[in-house]
């Protein structure tokens, strides 16, 4: 019963990248809550701190041939906890997958997002939508997709 309350609670996910049910962002505890509420009379400050690392990100992955990352959306506030980065593994010459590795190599944790597709899991996989080649954005997607995490310790080593 544990073991199926951990895996709902965590997306489902068994590892970092198999999933093996449906499940939720369940992990907030009231402690946690009440530690969250103290914590919004800084929020502007740590939102500017993760601005100026994605200003970061963007300056360092500006002229790599085959990075290619959002701007930001004028008018709308962004909170910046991920940087999303787009890899066109024939222009760059490294998947995303192996872009993950060699990041790891320099102690920077990113996440394979949109990965695995939610069509992928277990409970899905066997519905008719579910079936390779019917969500063809949402396939190329997962496969290039790293999101950089604009945390400070982060730092762009490449």
């Amino acid at each position: 019963m544990k073991k199926r309350i951990d895996l709902l609670k965590n997306f489902g996910f068994a590892d970092e990248t198999t999933v093996v049910a449906p499940g939720i962002n369940a992990k907030m505890n009231e402690v946690q809550a009440a530690m969250g509420l103290l914590q919004l009379k800084y929020i502007d400050e740590n939102i500017e701190k993760r601005r100026q690392i994605a200003l970061q990100y963007r300056e360092s992955l500006r002229n790599i041939l085959g990075l290619r990352f959002l701007d930001d959306i004028p008018g709308v506030k962004h909170c910046y906890s991920y940087f999303p980065v787009f890899i066109d593994q024939d222009k760059y010459g490294l998947s995303r997958d192996g872009l993950y590795e060699k990041l790891k190599q320099h102690s920077i944790y990113g996440r394979r997002y949109f990965y695995p597709l939610i069509s992928q899991f277990p409970a899905y996989r066997g519905l008719e939508s579910a079936q390779k080649g019917k969500m063809p954005v949402a396939e190329k997607i997962t496969e290039q997709v790293i999101c950089l995490r604009c945390f400070r310790n982060s730092t762009l080593r490449m």
